[in-house]
C-alpha cells in the first residue's frame, strides 16, 4: 500500500495540504497503479486556471444527475419534480422528456443520478437512481425523441432495488465504468452501522451489470458491493488509466476524496477522514465539512474536479496516479453558490451544475443553472 500523509484544509475554500493513502487496485475499475507506473506519470501544474466561458441553461429546478447525449443534448433530472429534461447546448432551450414514475422525494431523496447505456445508439436506455416510497433503487427508462415532448420515457424498468432510503444520506451517483459495468454510489441513509455491514447495501459503492446484477470479478461472491465503509458518495469518476476517484460527505470533521480499491473498508463510522488503523483505506485528499460537503467530480486535465455543496466552490485536485500531486485548488469560491455535479465536456472544458434550489442555497435570479468551463 502506498505510504502518504493526508491532507488538510483548515480554512474555508482557501488553502491546501499534502497527498493522502491510496493502495494499488487488483480489479476492473480500479485505482490501480504500480509504483513504477506512478513515478513514470507526469504530474499536472501545481497551479490550474477555471475560465467560466458561458452560462448554458437558467431556471432549473432542484437539478442533480447529469448526462450528454452523443449527437448532443444535455440530460438533466431534477431531484424534486422527478423529470428528466433536455437542454440544447446551443440555445439552452429546455424540453422536458417526462416524468419518471414512482419517486418520492423528501429531504436529500428523489430523482437523483442519471447515466445512459454503454449501448445507448442501439438501445436508447437512460438509467436513474431515485428514492421510491420503499427504498432507493435504479431503473432503466427508454428514450424515444419521436414523441412528443413530456412523453419521451417510457415506464422505468426496475434492475436493482433494496437500497436503504433515509431523509439524508440517499448517495445516488450512477455511473458506468470503463469496464462497462455501472458503478452507484449509495448513502448509509442515517444509520450509521449500514457502512459497515457487507449485507447492507448502505454505504457502499455497487458494481452492477446492466442488468443489474452483481458484476463478474466483484470482491465479495455473488455480491454487488464494490467497497464499504462510506457515509454518503455522491461523485465517481475514472481517470485515463481506468482508475476510479469517489468523494464522500463527512459528519462534522473531514469530506474526503477517496483512490478506490476493490473490497477496501473506508472506515465509516469509526474512522473520519485519515485514520491511524491500517485496517482502513485513507483518503488522497480531505477537508473540513464547511469547506467542501463534496458531490459530483469529474476528470479533466491531469485533475480531479470536485462540486461543493456548503463550501460553494469547486476544488481542483492535481493527480499523480492515486495521489494528490499539489494542494487543491479552490475556483469560483462564492460566486455561483452550491454547486452539484460536474461533467466532462471534452478538450479541457467540463459543465457544471449549480444546487441554490434544493432547500439548502440563497437562490438568485435565474438558479438553478449549467455553466460551461474551461479548465487546466
Amino acid at each position: 500500500m502506498l505510504a502518504t500523509t493526508a491532507l488538510v484544509l483548515t480554512a474555508g475554500c482557501s488553502s491546501g495540504g499534502g497527498t493522502g493513502g491510496g493502495g494499488d487496485g487488483t480489479g476492473p475499475g480500479t485505482a490501480h497503479s504500480s509504483p513504477s507506473r506512478q513515478a513514470a506519470e507526469k504530474a499536472p501544474p501545481a497551479k490550474g486556471s477555471v475560465k467560466v466561458l458561458r452560462t448554458v441553461a437558467t431556471g432549473l429546478k432542484t437539478p442533480w444527475g447529469l448526462a450528454r447525449l452523443p449527437g448532443g443534448g444535455l440530460l438533466v433530472s431534477s431531484r424534486d419534480e422527478g423529470t428528466i429534461t433536455k437542454v440544447d447546448e446551443d440555445t439552452g432551450r429546455k424540453t422536458e422528456l417526462g416524468k419518471v414514475s414512482g419517486v418520492s422525494p423528501a429531504g436529500e431523496g428523489g430523482l437523483l443520478g442519471i447515466a445512459l447505456s454503454p449501448d445507448f445508439a442501439a438501445d436508447r436506455m437512460i438509467y436513474a437512481y431515485f428514492t421510491s416510497a420503499s427504498d432507493n433503487r435504479i431503473v432503466r427508462l427508454l428514450y424515444d425523441a419521436k414523441k412528443p415532448a413530456g412523453e419521451q420515457l417510457g415506464a422505468p424498468d426496475t434492475i436493482f432495488k433494496g437500497i436503504p432510503k433515509g431523509y439524508i444520506h440517499n448517495g445516488g451517483r450512477i455511473a458506468f465504468g470503463p469496464d462497462r459495468m455501472l458503478y452507484a454510489g449509495t448513502g448509509e441513509s442515517g444509520n450509521r452501522g449500514l457502512a459497515q455491514d457487507r449485507k447492507s447495501l448502505g454505504g457502499k459503492i455497487l458494481r452492477l451489470t446492466p442488468e443489474g446484477d452483481p458484476a463478474p470479478g466483484n470482491p465479495f461472491p455473488d455480491s454487488p458491493v464494490y467497497t464499504y465503509g462510506h457515509r454518503n458518495v455522491q461523485g465517481l469518476a475514472w481517470d485515463p488509466e481506468q482508475r476510479l476517484f469517489a468523494s464522500e460527505f463527512g459528519q462534522d470533521t473531514w469530506d474526503e476524496l477517496n483512490a478506490i480499491k476493490p473490497g477496501d473498508d473506508y472506515g465509516w463510522p469509526d474512522a473520519e477522514g485519515r485514520s491511524s488503523d491500517p485496517e482502513y483505506h485513507n483518503p488522497i485528499a480531505q477537508w473540513h465539512t464547511g469547506d467542501a460537503s463534496p458531490s459530483g467530480i469529474a476528470y479533466a486535465e491531469g485533475s480531479i474536479w470536485m462540486a461543493g455543496l456548503k463550501g460553494r466552490c469547486l476544488w481542483r485536485i492535481p493527480l499523480k496516479g492515486t495521489a494528490a500531486a499539489a494542494d487543491p485548488q479552490p475556483f469560483l469560491q462564492g460566486r455561483y453558490g452550491r454547486l452539484r455535479t460536474v461533467l466532462p465536456a471534452g478538450g479541457g472544458k467540463l459543465w457544471l451544475t449549480t444546487s441554490n434550489t434544493d432547500g439548502r442555497g440563497d437562490p438568485k435570479s435565474g438558479d438553478d443553472r449549467i455553466l460551461e468551463l474551461q479548465v487546466r
